[in-house]
């Protein structure tokens, strides 16, 4: 096996991993911050056991710690959506984060989108209308709304790994360690977990947020970000079937509607911007930006979810 193929091969792994999330999330009896301070001590194992193995000292600087803020912030909102709204309508949301780094870029950086964002901004918003005009009257407009605040977090992480002194393995780990501190007054008197619940917990916590990351970590050095957005795109499809498969929640019409569109919005946009980046490498007059550039490589880089 190629090395380019071995490391495609670990995003996809990556993607599955992260994908248990959804499901494993449904079946753990506690809130949504309580749940995502459990998890967050375990990963903490495997990510200590990671840095002492590759003898990598987790460094803490200002842009270090407004990553971890960053991380922290969509592991807490990610776990909370989970518990208020479907778990489709809560990753399929939180996949519009190349989108917030195309609006982000404009805002704080005063890049220019080019036609391309702009087109792919218009059609996922309209994918997000959808979900929020069928939770209007599902009573998961909350949850919904959360989900799409974790897109924005997520979307600063990605724009945070071009920040000057920046070191993402560290900002992921003392995001976790934020998490942990911001579960731990919710992880009192709870209930039992039961046989499904520890598995799942053991799940999201060795398998989910360690060991999803540890594998995108590897895969992405020789997986080219484009390629690994379109192989990451199975997660927002194979995370809502787990759920209904053995959990038996459905997505609504409308929401499934705008599922189709978002992912459909996003993975698009990467596949005509590699084109149009492929012209502009040939000399030819192509529009672009610089928010483009940062929005492909925030759908291919490391999850923090």
């Amino acid at each position: 096996m190629s090395v380019r193929c071995s490391g495609t091969l670990f995003v996809f792994l990556a993607a599955v991993l992260y994908s248990t999330a959804g499901l494993c999330m449904k079946l753990i009896p506690w809130s949504g911050m309580a749940l995502n301070g459990g998890r967050s001590i375990i990963a903490l194992g495997v990510f200590g056991a990671y840095l002492l193995l590759t003898r990598h000292k987790p460094k803490l600087n200002r842009w270090v710690l407004l990553g971890a803020v960053t991380v922290c912030g969509t592991n807490v909102l990610f776990a909370l959506a989970n518990k208020m709204t479907t778990a489709a309508n809560a990753i399929v949301l939180q996949y519009t984060a190349p989108i917030f780094v195309i609006l982000l870029s404009f805002v704080l950086l005063k890049k220019k989108p080019g036609r391309l964002d702009v087109a792919a901004c218009a059609v996922v918003f309209l994918g997000v209308v959808c979900f929020f005009v069928e939770s209007l009257g599902g009573g998961q407009f909350a949850g919904d709304l959360i989900s799409l605040i974790s897109g924005i977090t997520y979307a600063g992480v990605f724009m945070l790994n071009d920040m000057p002194d920046g070191d993402p393995i560290a900002s992921v780990f003392w995001g976790a360690v934020g998490s942990v501190l911001v579960g731990l007054p919710f992880m009192a008197d709870l209930p039992p977990l039961g046989t499904a619940g520890l598995i799942s917990m053991l799940v999201l916590g060795v398998f989910q947020m360690g060991g999803a990351f540890l594998c995108l970590t590897i895969g992405l050095r020789t997986t080219p970000p484009v390629t690994a957005s379109l192989v990451s795109g199975i997660e927002p499809v194979l995370n809502p079937i787990l759920v209904a498969l053995f959990y038996g929640e459905l997505m609504g019409p409308l929401s499934f509607l705008g599922a189709v569109i978002v992912v459909g919005g996003v993975v698009g946009y990467n596949v005509l911007l590699t084109k149009h980046k492929g012209k502009k490498h040939r000399n030819l007059p192509v529009g672009g930006s610089d928010a483009a550039s940062l929005a492909t490589e925030a759908n291919g880089a490391f999850k923090a979810q």
